[in-house]
């Protein structure tokens, strides 16, 4: 009886210990993610932050936005992409950023013009984008939103 409580003991023991050696080996790097707490960089505070929502039809530098607070991404972006389209044809890549900027669009000229508006409208998350790739002669447009839990 004596050694049946010996060997319960033991088998308990190893269990606890194995249960800390395998924390020890999530802290040493058998885990596939650096755990660093309290390292991460604060979210950047970017044109993104303090961007204001485009009105609804013609924008103050005349790119039409529509009715997008009601619009069905699905119907409204194909839309807008045509109307982007149209403006932008047979301009230069410096015309169409300064175009876009002069509408509330943020723009990165890098390998290829990405420029973009990006608001929070009550729980929902609108962005409209404009990417024109070097070697192409029509911009892509699109737009998204995004809610948050249940309407």
């Amino acid at each position: 009886m004596r050694v049946l409580i010996f060997v319960a003991l033991v088998a308990l023991a190893a269990c606890a210990t194995g249960a800390e050696n395998a924390n020890d080996q999530d802290r040493a790097g058998d885990f596939p993610f650096a755990v660093e707490r309290g390292s991460a960089l604060p979210p950047p505070t970017g044109a993104s932050a303090s961007q204001n929502a485009p009105p609804q039809g013609p924008g103050a530098g005349g790119l039409d936005f529509g009715q997008w607070r009601a619009a069905d991404p699905v119907v409204y972006a194909p839309a807008f992409q045509t109307r982007v389209r149209e403006r932008t044809a047979g301009r230069e890549r410096a015309a169409i950023k300064a175009d876009l900027e002069a509408n509330g669009f943020a723009c990165q000229d890098g390998q290829r013009l990405d420029c973009r508006i990006e608001i929070m409208e009550q729980q929902c998350a609108v962005d409209w984008y404009v990417v024109l790739e070097r070697n192409r002669a029509e911009p892509i447009a699109g737009f998204d939103r995004m809610c948050l839990g249940a309407r």
